[in-house]
């Protein structure tokens, strides 16, 4: 059988391309058709490790997921990763190349087209439907040149394209018509169809908009989604999204997290946000830790001791101290982790900032950055009550110290992390750790407020991606939708 593509992009950021990707993923998979997610190009420091040691954008392991497959590096084989508001870590096929200029990316970025195609080549050899995400919006004309997430892949591998708009952001009557309006005619040609996303009421008071934005542009609807319940059980892939959740109140254990400039992996935050008992919350910038919390989590950092500098700058490192002498307890995760010890040395500037700087001082722990980087899937239990645990390191850097005579895990026999004396402070280098529902279930009970819920997390994101499928069943003309995936090497000439 031939493989088919069909590419999913948007009128802009976050209109809900990935989440759409990781529906229809599902909703092939149920059909029994051997589907695989493709994402030429993702900027996120929201990471997932995969089996070869390679790493890819969280919002294609999700997708991966969603079509019952393990990450693999072919899913997203350029990965950006911030490192600054100028400079990113530029990941091909899994592996960290190089840190490059805005600038200079842009420039040269074609450059890495033969690499995505090679990636996307080697799907087409292995699954019979390929659901590709672009990356931004093809309407930003000022990008075209050189580019490798939209239409330029589009083109250059030959797949249709569905655009997606966002109604709740207002305005998508323009921004779809808009689209069409501004993009090459060669490329505008790609685009098969487009749907509305996240509508809120009675979707038949958008039928005449729906008649106009086909009149002005010539494709054909594929249906309005209703904003969908299912989303916000799914990890946010963007750190800008996590402000806009809301608090939840009255609960009795209490977690806030500090956003770090170049916070990184705080999915690792989605199992707290599911369990009914947990008050678990992000402070933003500008604003103190609250002082009332049980537990304060520092999450992973693309710049480790960039964002020391910044939790210095809020403040927010007197706050920890505070909460920590009035018997507060805190969990540092990997850059996280780092933070809590003595001091961090980088006289290479291997994480972005060259030099050294002292921690917080909680963790009797030293760290030094390295060249080598670790990504890798782990498995182990926890060292003090055996509980299984399962997840993924993605870090550079190792840490020793006094501290880490007491191990918070134990990983193929080897001990990892560290815990205070007094075991109030603890730190560890893996993500997904709380994804493990014995060890979070015993850790949630340490914190002394009588914790007894048992949520099944793993088993409740298999239920949002099926109620997910569910919702854009209902909502799209799934068979003229999938209908419009073409063979590799599709052209608008072709029909």
């Amino acid at each position: 059988m031939t493989a088919r593509a069909l590419m999913i992009q948007g009128t802009g950021s976050d209109v809900g391309k990935s989440v759409i990707v990781a529906g229809l993923c599902r909703i092939a998979k149920r059909r029994n058709i051997s589907v695989a997610p493709f994402k030429p190009q993702n900027m996120s420091n929201n990471a997932a490790a995969c089996a070869d040691g390679g790493e890819i954008g969280r919002a294609q392991a999700l997708q991966a997921m969603a079509a019952g497959l393990p990450p693999q590096v072919d899913f997203n084989p350029v990965l950006l990763k911030p490192q600054t508001d100028k400079i990113a870590q530029v990941v091909v096929h899994g592996h960290a190349r190089s840190a490059l200029s805005a600038a200079k990316y842009m420039g040269s970025r074609d450059s890495l087209l033969p690499s995505v195609l090679e990636s996307f080549d080697r799907l087409t050899t292995r699954y019979d439907l390929i659901v590709v995400e672009g990356a931004g919006s093809p309407a930003e004309t000022n990008l075209r040149e050189r580019d490798i997430a939209n239409m330029g892949f589009a083109r250059a591998a030959g797949v249709p394209v569905c655009l997606i708009g966002d109604i709740e952001r207002g305005g998508v009557i323009a921004s779809v018509v808009g689209t069409h309006v501004v993009i090459d005619p060669d490329d505008a040609a790609m685009i098969r169809g487009f749907a509305i996303n996240k509508f809120r009421g009675d979707v038949s008071l958008f039928d005449d908009g729906v008649k106009t934005i086909e009149r002005a542009t010539g494709w054909r609807n594929y249906g309005v989604i209703p904003w969908l319940t299912a989303t916000s059980q799914l990890p946010a892939e963007d750190a800008v999204n996590v402000t806009s959740m809301p608090a939840s109140v009255g609960r009795p254990l209490r977690v806030a997290a500090p956003m770090l400039s170049r916070m990184a992996n705080f999915d690792d935050a989605d199992p707290l946000k599911m369990e009914p008992e947990v008050d678990f919350q992000f402070v933003p910038p500008g604003k103190a830790l609250p002082t009332d919390v049980d537990l304060i989590i520092l999450f992973g950092s693309k710049s480790t001791l960039g964002d020391l500098q910044f939790m210095r700058e809020q403040g927010w490192d007197h706050d920890i101290i505070a909460h920590n002498r009035n018997n507060g307890r805190v969990l540092g995760i990997c850059g996280g982790y780092q933070m809590l010890g003595k001091k961090i040395t980088d006289i290479a500037g291997i994480d972005d900032t060259a030099g050294e700087a002292e921690g917080l001082g909680l963790l009797d722990v030293e760290t030094v950055m390295s060249s080598t980087k670790s990504v890798r899937p782990v498995a182990g239990v926890c060292a003090s009550t055996g509980a299984e645990v399962n997840g993924y390191e993605i870090h550079v850097g190792e840490t020793t110290g006094a501290d880490c005579a007491r191990p918070l895990l134990e990983i193929a026999g080897h001990p990892e992390g560290a815990r205070s004396a007094d075991g109030r402070v603890e730190g560890t280098y893996v993500h997904g750790l709380l994804n493990s529902d014995a060890y979070r279930q015993r850790f949630l009970r340490r914190q002394g407020k009588g914790f007894h819920t048992a949520v099944n997390y793993s088993a409740a994101v298999e239920r949002a991606l099926d109620s997910l499928a569910d919702g854009l069943e209902a909502a799209l003309d799934i068979d003229l939708l999938l209908g419009s995936s073409r063979p590799i090497g599709w052209h608008p000439d072709d029909e």
